[in-house]
């Protein structure tokens, strides 16, 4: 590959780079951040680029790595509200919420997925998942690396080595203790999402018009026995599809909510809307669910998402004469 010429070039690479980094941090805005200082180091310091020793891939993914690694020290871990606590029993106060940076954050999936071919982006949603980013914070940042860059992005273990300016050996053996580590805390893997799956389709639609009709027996046949529901930025969560669909059926601040299908994290989910003063319906919440043998096994309401509809696809306001989902 010959020499770039402009910042074009470079800004190619920010797909990759993100979907490196968000792996790595598990924070919306750390990403956003960590992106654009490595594009701007990587502009400053082009002249030090030589095509004949690799790709210019490799070389910013280095760059990256470096300032993850940099932002990861002295950070505390992210992690979700079950990794938190003790499941919560219905009544409970939510308690004091913590600050955003405790909790991996939600992302699109166009900002964070790098397959091209259809069937390859329903088995890398899997490695977006917030089960399976959760997971990778547990490791060390060189362990989570090389698992990132070997595993997810596919690199190769000389290019791996080259990023992260190490041996081979010294990766192969980080990958085989991230693997071990990742055994022994990553939750089952759910159901494969595939939007065009009649019978996922199906599901969702039907948790839809039970959702935004309260009805709670309608709720209870689409939620596993023990499906889980979260509600970041609070550490409080609860388990049990009944206890879940009653709590949700009678609050009053599901009163009128619609919901907007959107996929977050490799996932199926929605943007919750509720009942504004000009008699529309204003951005609440994003939620994403999982989907476990057919069934939805867990729920996570992002509280403070609001502002951030529009990156995933949604709408800023839905319209008075939006129409509610079909009963």
């Amino acid at each position: 590959m010959s020499s770039p010429t402009d910042y074009a070039d470079l800004e190619l690479l920010r797909g990759p780079l993100t979907a490196y980094c968000y792996r790595m941090l598990g924070g919306s805005g750390e990403t956003d951040d960590a992106v654009q200082e490595t594009l701007v180091r990587a502009w400053r310091n082009l002249d030090r680029f030589e095509p004949h020793q690799g790709r210019l891939s490799t070389w910013t993914h280095r760059i990256a790595h470096n300032v993850c690694v940099d932002m990861l020290r002295g950070a505390q871990r992210r992690a979700l509200s079950m990794d938190m606590s003790p499941a919560a029993k219905a009544g409970d106060p939510l308690g004091a919420p913590l600050s955003a940076d405790r909790f991996v954050e939600p992302m699109p999936d166009g900002r964070i997925l790098t397959a091209t071919d259809p069937g390859e982006i329903i088995a890398e949603r899997q490695t977006v998942r917030l089960a399976f980013v959760a997971a990778l914070q547990h490791l060390t940042p060189y362990q989570r690396s090389a698992l990132i860059l070997r595993d997810v992005l596919r690199f190769s273990a000389a290019e791996t080595a080259a990023v992260m300016e190490s041996s081979v050996a010294a990766v192969n053996s980080a990958v085989q203790r991230a693997r071990n580590q990742m055994a022994s805390v990553n939750p089952a893997p759910t159901d494969l999402y595939d939007p065009t799956d009649p019978g996922q389709c199906e599901l969702l639609d039907r948790y839809v018009r039970a959702f935004e009709s309260h009805d709670v027996d309608g709720l209870i046949a689409v939620l596993r026995d023990d499906a889980t529901t979260t509600m970041p930025p609070f550490v409080w969560w609860l388990r049990g599809g009944r206890t879940i669909a009653e709590l949700m059926a009678f609050s009053d601040s599901c009163a009128g909510a619609r919901l907007i299908p959107a996929v977050i994290n490799g996932s199926p989910g929605f943007g919750q809307y509720r009942p504004d003063d000009g008699g529309g319906h204003s951005p609440f919440a994003l939620v994403q669910v999982d989907i476990t043998g057919g069934t939805i096994s867990g729920l996570v309401t992002f509280l403070g998402t609001a502002d951030r509809f529009v990156e995933f696809g949604l709408p800023a306001q839905l319209p008075e004469n939006c129409a509610p989902a079909a009963r």
